[in-house]
């Protein structure tokens, strides 16, 4: 969105949308009025997830990041699953790097090419500077379920399914899930749905409190595009009045350092809350969201 100084009609600063489509090989990112829609977009493959999607939605964050005109953005998948997990036909889904597993050299463990996909997506949606809203149209299981927890705010559609299957397959949950899932739903849930390892529904992901809300598939979306609009509201109310009060014109270049500095203390303080952490745990710089090395 551009601000302009005043409409001659109603006196007042006017925003003017902007849409922009971009179509990338695993996701479509879509940005209207101040909200950028991410899709999962490999619905033969029930948007299964591979090292370029990772790289694709880090990409759309970064983006994200570095606009101001983006205050919201929604996450969702294309067609009738929100994320299926892991493509087990992409090599390099899970790392690029194949490590011997017996190998005692330092160097081999601290390679970054060895970090898990799912890790890198999960750690980089955490330290995003704008809200992020999960809107599940589907089935989600694995790095399908695990990558929405470090999202703001998850709502889903009554076709949702959720499932931390880790344990069926032998290893253990991966994208930082067993550092956030406690945090959201309490460590007595956390621990049965990981142990148990089964796929259970939007109910069920109701009542333990992993989502905030089920909606018809057909209101889904409508919902979340509801709820941006209303966070993108308030976030251009107090942009503009920090862009347009006469003392900041005169520091016009700190007055975009306010307004992300005003952000990050927000999103910091909601998460002390929504996320029950302890308000003893440290803030490496209100910059930088909390530290979270855990995958």
């Amino acid at each position: 969105m551009t601000a302009h100084p005043k409409s001659p009609q109603t006196g007042k600063t006017e925003v003017v949308p902007r849409h922009m489509t971009k179509f990338m090989q695993t996701i479509n990112i879509e940005t209207y009025n101040g909200v950028m829609t991410i899709t999962l977009n490999r619905p033969d493959q029930l948007n299964a997830f591979t090292r370029t999607m990772m790289q694709e939605m880090v990409a759309a964050l970064d983006e994200a990041d570095a606009d101001d005109d983006v205050r919201v953005i929604i996450v969702t998948g294309n067609g009738r699953a929100f994320c299926a997990g892991a493509d087990l036909d992409d090599p390099d889904a899970f790392a690029t790097a194949k490590p011997e597993p017996a190998s005692t050299d330092p160097a081999v463990w601290s390679d970054p090419a060895i970090r898990d996909s799912g890790g890198i997506l999960a750690l980089r949606l955490f330290n995003c500077l704008k809200p992020v809203i999960a809107a599940v149209n589907g089935a989600s299981v694995g790095i399908g379920t695990t990558m929405q927890l470090p999202m703001d705010i998850r709502i889903a559609s009554t076709d949702a399914k959720f499932g931390f299957v880790f344990a069926r397959r032998g290893i253990i949950p991966e994208a930082a899930s067993t550092w956030f899932l406690p945090r959201l739903v309490g460590m007595s849930k956390a621990l049965e749905w990981c142990c148990s390892g089964r796929v259970f529904d939007a109910e069920e992901a109701l009542e333990g409190g992993l989502v905030r809300s089920i909606h018809a598939p057909e209101d889904l979306l409508p919902e979340a595009h509801r709820i941006a609009r209303e966070i993108a509201e308030i976030a251009l109310e107090i942009a503009l009045e920090i862009e347009i009060a006469p003392e900041r014109r005169r520091q016009k270049k700190s007055s975009q350092s306010k307004k992300l500095l005003l952000t990050r203390v927000v999103r910091v303080c909601v998460q002390r809350v929504s996320r029950r952490l302890s308000w003893n745990e440290p803030i490496q710089s209100v910059g930088s969201r909390k530290s979270c090395k855990h995958f």
